[in-house]
């Protein structure tokens, strides 16, 4: 808007806000922030998956790249005499044809993570099959740029990949560096500030030498980036110190300068004869791109729905494209008019393909089943599959008490899944690990708890080797994709209940926005409502909820009616065959029974009946049941039973029950009740009932078709099989 395609037409507005000596400024603040944001892209990017791509990814990458390159090139061809000189050139055609051919790994990278698709399968795909494509187009940019040398001759070529050479040479000397920067770091500390400063002014003169030596601004910022290692606690610094200027003040400096370059009057000026060729060629590179893109992964074997998905994916073009195009016109690859072309092409592709992405892939349907996964419906017998989540060692004291009083044995095992979430903040690539013990001291610096983790729950299952199987897993990612780590896990390890441990601040405030939030909201909130089996969310009320050493543990279950109570019922039946669990049921009955779900009645009434049934003869059980009119005769009943008993954890269903009356006037007091419920966030911060620990359960949410999703080589689910890293 500000550029001479509108405002800046007009001189007044020119002179005022883009005086003469501005375009200086601006323009060099954009080359900072194009050269500390490749630098970053750099340290994100893990070249090591290059390896661990999978041949479908290779071959895919391959066809998405050489098809439109091919197809790019007769077009190119076929008009090249209606081209001006410089378009015309083989440098440039070449140029032009491998930048609609290639997918460049930042760009996908940052809007994988905007459409919060990073860590879902059709994500983790493009962005494999984007970094093997961006490996081909780095290689061939060389040739291309060396071609464009001088005058094109021999010697300019051959000193440009003299240049190359050289800077390669460098790379152990730095990364050797580098490893000494960590090495002089302190465990548990951050990197020395001298440090990292010193480390972004060498992007801004690597940038200068490879500039200096013809290979290009850009690149010697990136493979600066490249030689770093990623992780903590050098990666993740640098990241951190310098995200927040790039965004926040260079970016917008680049766009600015990149806008006032564009002027869709001076398309109209050249004329459709002079901007036809250069039109023909982005139109065959976007066409070619996605067809051959979405018809490779259909001969691969990938389902149309997620080849399609992919192919819009990887169609997409972005900021690296964008200051491409500004290279070219300093280079006179293209004029003004075919540059306000090429940024009206990625305006338009961009707007067009980005809502019908989000409205094609829903990354949760997979985790939505018809089977049934509850506690409820798992026979006595059967292993009981339980996935805990852990954020930090914190977590651990609740978890392994609560665990040890589930009272696994010979008859009734269960399988432990526990799975160790670690925010990702330096490398780009989702890591998920599946640990051996051999792998615990190198995986150390990117999940810094882990071996403290590994020990706690090895020593509980070492005691109960016979009954119990542990399967320790970790996961890096960022926390708006957290909650698919998380779905993913519980569908393929078959869990039937999901533990997610929330910790009480000593303001009282939930310890959910630094441990279970994100910017798309709630992890929590979006486990519940993508989970596939029951959760159950675990608050520590006590400061660490440690088992006194006495006989007896009181639980309570507080039976509200419908499936979350049902589901609650069933898990502390689990609980009722240890001798060391005295466990009280009360029933909360309506007075007036008209309000009831009656269909909800019966199936509650047939499960009371059955559990009591079971432990009619079980000292250690009671039940009871209470008639009550609104939400304040039930908060005055839980004050009773709280006054009148110590209770070491209540239990509770997540949602209102059969009867909306249970809970009237009880929610204004929730400031939890979205994640909790309104009797569980009652429990949680009522200062009259005291407690080492609440459990919400929300029991599974019968939606959906089941999982129907292609699995590449590289997913979880093929990870598992082979029992390897998974990035």
């Amino acid at each position: 808007m500000m550029g001479p395609s509108l405002l800046a037409r007009h001189k007044s507005f020119t002179s005022l806000v883009f005086p003469f000596t501005s375009d200086f400024v601006l323009e060099n603040l954009g080359r900072m922030g194009l050269t500390l944001f490749l630098f970053v892209i750099g340290v994100k990017m893990d070249l090591g998956l290059l390896k661990r791509s999978g041949k479908k990814h290779l071959y895919i990458a391959l066809a998405s790249v050489f098809g439109p390159l091919l197809i790019v090139s007769i077009v190119a061809v076929l008009t090249r005499e209606s081209m001006d000189e410089e378009l015309a050139r083989v440098s440039s055609i070449g140029e032009i044809a491998l930048s609609l051919s290639v997918t460049t790994f930042p760009v996908h990278y940052t809007i994988l993570e905007e459409l919060n698709l990073l860590c879902s399968e059709v994500g983790n795909m493009a962005l494999s099959i984007a970094l093997i494509s961006d490996a081909i187009g780095i290689n061939f940019m060389v040739v291309f740029e060396a071609m464009k040398q001088g005058d094109g001759s021999a010697q300019s070529i051959i000193w440009y990949s003299i240049s190359c050479v050289v800077m390669a040479a460098f790379t152990p000397v730095i990364r050797r560096a580098m490893v000494w920067i960590i090495e002089q770091t302190q465990e548990g500390e951050a990197v020395d500030q001298f440090y990292v400063i010193a480390i972004l002014l060498g992007s801004f003169v690597a940038a200068f030498v490879t500039d200096m030596f013809g290979l290009g601004i850009a690149n010697g910022s990136f493979w600066l980036g490249l030689m770093m290692p990623d992780g903590r606690p050098l990666g993740s610094t640098l990241v951190q110190k310098s995200e927040t200027i790039i965004t926040e003040v260079f970016m917008p400096c680049s766009f600015v300068f990149m806008g006032l370059y564009t002027d869709f009057y001076a398309m109209k000026e050249a004329g459709w004869s002079a901007l036809r060729p250069l039109f023909g060629l982005v139109i065959s590179g976007y066409l070619s791109k996605f067809f051959c893109t979405m018809l490779a992964a259909k001969v691969v074997g990938v389902s149309w729905r997620d080849s399609l998905a992919i192919s819009l994916i990887l169609s997409l073009r972005g900021y690296v494209e964008l200051v491409l195009y500004v290279h070219w016109v300093d280079r006179n690859v293209i004029g003004l008019p075919g540059y306000s072309l090429m940024i009206l092409g990625t305006i338009v592709v961009v707007g067009i393909l980005t809502p019908l992405i989000s409205i094609l892939y829903d990354p949760s349907k997979p985790y939505m089943l018809k089977q049934r996964r509850t506690i409820q419906h798992t026979a006595q017998g059967d292993h009981l599959r339980i996935l805990v989540c852990i954020r930090g060692k914190t977590n651990l004291p609740s978890l392994v008490n609560l665990l040890q009083l589930f009272h696994p044995t010979v008859h009734n095992p269960f399988s432990l899944h526990a799975f160790y979430l670690v925010e990702l903040i330096g490398p780009a690539n989702p890591v998920f690990v599946e640990h051996q013990n051999q792998e615990l001291e190198d995986l150390s610096g990117r999940f810094p708890d882990l071996e403290i983790i590994h020990h706690a729950l090895k020593q509980y299952q070492e005691r109960r080797e016979e009954c119990v199987e542990l399967h320790l897993f970790s996961a890096a990612t960022i926390k708006p994709t957290m909650y698919q780590d998380v779905c993913k896990l519980a569908l393929i390890s078959k869990a039937v209940f999901i533990i997610l441990p929330l910790e009480k601040k000593l303001d009282g405030e939930m310890e959910t926005t630094e441990q279970w939030g994100g910017e798309s909201g709630s992890i929590v909130t979006q486990i519940l409502d993508n989970a596939p089996c029951s959760v159950g969310l675990l608050v520590e009320k006590a400061e660490r909820w440690q088992l006194p050493q006495i006989a007896s543990y009181n639980f309570i279950v507080l039976f509200l009616g419908g499936p979350d109570s049902r589901e609650a019922l069933a898990f502390s039946d689990r609980m009722s065959g240890n001798p060391c669990v005295s466990l009280t049921v009360v029933r909360f009955l309506a007075s007036n029974a008209e309000g009831d779900d009656e269909m909800q009645r019966k199936l509650d009434d047939g499960v009371v009946t059955s559990f009591w049934v079971k432990n009619e003869a079980n000292e250690r059980v009671n039940y009871r049941e209470v008639v009550i009119r609104n939400g304040a005769d039930t908060a005055s009943a839980i004050v009773g039973m709280a006054a009148e008993k110590y209770y070491h954890m209540w239990i509770v269903g997540r949602k209102q029950g059969i009867n909306p009356s249970l809970l009237e006037g009880l929610s204004t007091w929730s400031d939890h009740k979205e994640d909790m419920g309104i009797l569980g966030d009652y429990l949680s911060f009522s200062e009259s009932v005291n407690s080492d620990s609440v459990l919400v359960v929300q029991k599974q949410v019968l939606t959906g078709k089941g999982p129907n999703f292609f699995t590449p080589p590289g997913s979880i689910v093929s990870f598992m099989r082979r029992g390897r890293l998974f990035w």
